[in-house]
């Protein structure tokens, strides 16, 4: 089953009663008082089929290390979490101890006070073997409010066989190598040299490579149509516009098309999370998994390749009492931990959060080798709460760029203007 797209939209953050943030506090002095049997409830956001039956193992694992302390596992689809969290924490009734929660609801979540901070707490003991970008991005104001447990980021996915009949010997490093890639491929292998999934979320590497964002949030201002911008996005449309470039998809099914497509060598490239190497590695095209090339997204003019970070947080709910704060805290540690990870890398094909989990035996799926190198061109998210809720009207506009229907300062002014209404002290 795919997964689809890693960005999640954020609502807007529901105010919370007093009574549901009093324990907003560090629970360090809570952790080292002595309590009796606990049960703790996590809700896990995970792929049920897929992924859930190692995330129940290790909970079995832990309960076996911490005789005292009972997890009620709870699947909950990531479809219904973001909003079925809110609802319970704002209600002060309900919420879980601890959340699987997407990395664009972490800030959001902090903000309406629903999450206790970790900071000199044991779920952080680590953090410094974490990657750095990947800790930032769990951060709200300058407070560590989760831990990561999973990562993911985009990057350019090519079929080196392909790439080799065109006579190209390594992966293209900015826009412009790629449009001539695809050429050479359309001409000499006689397929399509590169597709591109028209969704926002795809698009931001084309900000990222001239230096820009959707929003600058530490100077507050809206950044969306700046002429960075304009320039990336102009990038964008050349490029699918170009010789060798599939034509673009904007059907219900396109993503599929474009992952079918790849998978069965119709085309030689395209940009994608680790989320997919497993159904890549399916294809006819790369029954020989050495087939597949995984590099970083090429640069744009600024000189720097840039592609968006996600993932999943474990954060730990703000209203539980301190013995069930302390028992939460141990339990994302162990969640977290090297061990865990290697687990749930080799188990589930996911990126390890921390750097001492890359072991011979992670690495071994060249999947995760390929996507750990492509990780240092990340790009954190904003801490910022409305941030994902400004994917969307990106989305919309970017579709009618891409087709023709709106010139690229018209649109992404549309885009600035929806911001607005998100961010209203931003300029």
């Amino acid at each position: 089953m795919r997964r689809g797209i890693a960005a999640a939209v954020l609502a807007t953050a529901i105010a919370v009663s007093a009574s549901a943030c009093g324990s907003s506090g560090s629970s360090s002095d809570s952790s080292s008082q002595k309590s009796g049997p606990v049960t703790i409830t996590w809700w896990d956001t995970s792929d049920a089929t897929n992924e859930a039956p190692t995330f129940k193992a290790l909970v079995a694992d832990f309960e076996k290390a911490n005789p005292d302390i009972t997890v009620k596992y709870v699947s909950v689809p990531f479809a219904d979490a973001q909003t079925k969290f809110q609802t319970a924490a704002a209600a002060g009734t309900g919420a879980p101890d601890v959340l699987r929660a997407d990395v664009g609801w972490t800030a959001g979540f902090a903000k309406a006070g629903f999450l206790l901070p970790l900071d000199g707490t044991p779920a952080a003991a680590d953090q410094a073997k974490f990657e750095p970008q990947l800790i930032e991005q769990a951060k709200y104001q300058g407070k560590l409010y989760g831990m990561p447990e999973v990562t993911d980021t985009l990057a350019l996915m090519y079929n080196k066989a392909l790439f080799a009949k065109a006579g190209i010997t390594a992966a293209p490093k900015t826009w412009d190598e790629l449009k001539a890639d695809m050429a050479l491929v359309k001409s000499k292998a006689g397929v399509d040299g590169f597709a591109f999934n028209p969704a926002s979320y795809y698009a931001m590497p084309f900000l990222y490579g001239e230096g820009t964002d959707m929003v600058d949030a530490a100077n507050k201002k809206i950044t969306v149509n700046s002429a960075a911008a304009v320039k990336g996005i102009d990038t964008l449309k050349a490029l699918i516009a170009a010789p060798g470039a599939a034509k673009l998809d904007t059907t219900s099914n396109g993503y599929s098309n474009i992952m079918d497509a790849f998978e069965s060598g119709k085309v030689a490239s395209i940009i994608q999370g680790p989320w997919e190497t497993t159904n890549v590695f399916k294809g006819a095209a790369f029954s020989d998994k050495s087939n597949l090339g995984i590099a970083a997204v090429p640069a744009g003019s600024a000189g720097k390749a840039g592609a968006p970070i996600g993932g999943h947080n474990l954060v730990a709910y703000a209203g539980s009492d301190a013995a069930h704060q302390a028992a939460a805290e141990k339990f994302i540690a162990f969640m977290t931990s090297a061990q865990s990870q290697v687990t749930i890398a080799t188990k589930n094909a996911t990126l390890p959060t921390r750097t001492d989990a890359y072991t011979a035996a992670v690495t071994a799926n060249p999947g995760i080798a390929g996507f750990q190198a492509a990780l240092s061109a990340g790009v954190p998210r904003p801490a910022l709460p409305e941030y994902s809720n400004l994917y969307t009207p990106l989305q919309t506009d970017l579709v009618k760029i891409l087709t023709g229907q709106e010139a690229t300062q018209a649109g992404l002014d549309n885009v600035a203007t929806a911001a607005k209404k998100q961010l209203a002290d931003f300029q």
